[in-house]
């Protein structure tokens, strides 16, 4: 309803401007069916004890989630994906949501995003492929080391499978510590 969409334009407006990338025209139908099985687990970004966006990445891609207030549809977003910055906000809103610049270079051509269920998905592709992320977008905290190494292991193995695919490495593990997946062997060949 026209009283839902306001009220969710007052509350996105209200919110601290926790930086999201800026908007980029979806490539991809929304509700498009996601094509990726992803290295790791959703980690939370949280601002006053509110989720702002969940956020994941593989070797090529990082997703990031935001549940935007009911009655919020695809048509009243504004979203923004330059290569180094993420907006997200309602159209007609002067202040975005989030303003933010990624936590490394995207390619833009490649990335996209839909809403489906509710759910805002923002698929961005990485321009260095098997980089690993300690956050979606800057300034939004780091992964501890733990966390960092069981990103790392995961995103290898799924380096491995990717590079020979006749291999089922899902019950390989590592003895000692991750080994970078950009850089190990020879680093990751490029397309």
């Amino acid at each position: 309803t026209k009283a839902g969409v306001t009220r969710a334009r007052t509350l996105l407006a209200s919110q601290p401007a926790a930086r999201v990338l800026a908007c980029h025209e979806t490539r991809l139908p929304c509700g498009a069916e996601s094509r990726r099985t992803m290295a790791t687990e959703r980690r939370k970004f949280e601002h006053q004890g509110r989720t702002i966006y969940e956020w994941e990445q593989s070797l090529n891609e990082v997703l990031i989630f935001i549940t935007p207030p009911a009655g919020v549809k695809a048509s009243d977003l504004s979203i923004k994906i330059t290569k180094t910055h993420l907006t997200v906000g309602l159209k007609n809103v002067e202040r975005p949501f989030i303003d933010e610049e990624f936590f490394d270079t995207v390619v833009t051509d490649e990335s996209y995003w839909t809403m489906d269920d509710g759910v805002i998905e923002i698929n961005v592709q990485k321009m260095r492929k098997a980089a690993t992320w300690d956050a979606a977008l800057k300034g939004h905290g780091a992964l501890d080391p733990l966390a960092r190494e069981d990103i790392q292991k995961k995103m290898t193995l799924e380096r491995f499978q990717e590079e020979h695919p006749g291999f089922d490495f899902s019950g390989a593990e590592f003895s000692g510590s991750a080994p970078d997946p950009r850089n190990f062997m020879g680093g990751v060949p490029y397309k």
